[in-house]
């Protein structure tokens, strides 16, 4: 008999509890397994020693996992050396846990090759489940977390377009997630689906801020359609490489921005003199499983049962990985990872995703994210005006 620890790590998504149920539901099936613990607080759970049994739990509480936001067993970001990767193979011993799962992202799959490094030695095994809302995962396609936030990105761009048509008289800027990759702010151009048709502009991190072409762009805009919406992202940088808003926080391995949003709606108002405000759903769009992807948790749910199977099958310092077979009708596959290729490697917009413009992005980078976010975004009814309004309101 052998016991399984399940960590979580870093910030939370709305599908990563659907890994910890698949996770749970493909261990449940080996007779071997003592007990599945999942870690009450990420590394920092470990680290203490504060565990729940699965096996303990009622069943009707696991099916929850599905459509939970947020983590059931909670996470964090501890700082980790090598005193405290040999404080978990002392405590990987002492509950005689044979295997290990650590369900992140970047710094998470940091984390778990490390220990599985250690944890050769005493024949534990130590593999990877990806997950990040900022898509940013290197080698995978793409990364349990992202299909729900590019909906919910998608959806809340399309609603607020709808309230900009209606009294179209000033900009609406919304600030997304992704310090230094696109991803999330990209996946706002599934609200479009005529041209004109929000976001009429896409800021991404990728591409060096401008100031003045921005304001002309947008004045441009503005005198044409009235009422503009533009999608930016926090991590915006300027042609030297520098935020565009000074860092106001840092850690030791984030930097926390000002708000770009309002710094880009103030700078449309005493540059242009246009009416201009900012929107930043930053935890509420994490945290919102009502617009959960279908696609996003069935894939979320596989890469649990994936990972399991993997560190039963004998296999070690792996993550497990989503290859894409084809987009129309989307299908993929998942295969495993050398965690050395993931660990602390970030995944940008590639070139081919992003508009020559610099402002909008391609074609291909929408048969990309379309079948990430399972269902369509809804369809709103919409009446256009016959006669020019004035924007003086």
């Amino acid at each position: 008999m052998s016991n399984i620890l399940i960590v979580h790590g870093g910030g939370p998504t709305v599908v990563i509890n659907s890994s910890l149920y698949g996770a749970i539901m493909e261990a449940k099936k080996n007779k071997e397994v003592k007990a599945i613990y999942g870690a009450l607080g990420g590394t920092a759970g470990f680290l203490n020693e504060d565990f729940v049994d699965f096996m303990k739990e009622p069943q009707e509480k696991i099916e929850l996992l599905k459509t939970t936001p947020a983590t059931a067993i909670g996470t964090s970001r501890t700082p980790l050396y090598e005193k405290e990767y040999n404080k978990m193979i002392e405590i990987l011993q002492k509950y005689d846990i044979k295997y290990v799962l650590f369900n992140g992202g970047n710094g998470t799959m940091d984390a778990c090759g490390n220990l599985a490094k250690l944890a050769k030695e005493y024949d534990i095994k130590v593999m990877g489940i990806p997950k990040t809302i900022d898509n940013d995962l290197a080698v995978t396609d793409h990364s349990p977390g992202f299909g729900s936030m590019a909906k919910y990105i998608a959806t809340s761009v399309s609603e607020v377009a709808q309230d900009i048509k209606s009294m179209p008289i000033h900009v609406s800027i919304i600030e997304t997630m992704g310090r230094n990759v696109g991803w999330i702010t990209a996946a706002s151009v599934l609200a479009r689906r005529k041209k004109d048709d929000a976001p009429h502009m896409i800021l991404l991190p990728e591409v060096p801020f401008k100031e003045e072409e921005f304001l002309i762009k947008v004045e441009e805009l503005y005198n044409k359609l009235g009422g503009v919406v533009i999608v930016a992202s926090e991590g915006l940088k300027d042609e030297k490489g520098q935020p565009i808003v000074k860092p106001i926080f840092k850690t030791e391995r984030a930097t926390y921005f000002g708000d770009v949003g309002s710094y880009l709606a103030e700078l449309v108002i005493k540059k242009l003199g246009i009416k201009a405000r900012s929107e930043k759903p930053g935890i509420v769009a994490r945290a919102c499983v009502t617009l959960q992807s279908s696609v996003d948790r069935e894939e979320a749910i596989e890469v649990g049962r994936e990972a399991i199977k993997a560190a039963m099958n004998g296999y070690t310092g792996m993550m497990v990985g989503i290859n894409r077979i084809s987009n129309v009708p989307y299908k993929c596959e998942y295969n495993l990872i050398p965690i050395e290729k993931v660990m602390m490697d970030e995944k940008v917009m590639p070139k081919e995703f992003i508009h020559e413009s610099g402002y909008d992005v391609t074609d291909a980078f929408i048969k990309y994210c379309k079948p990430l976010i399972g269902e369509d975004i809804p369809h709103y009814a919409f009446f256009e005006r016959t006669k020019e309004v004035s924007k003086k309101i």
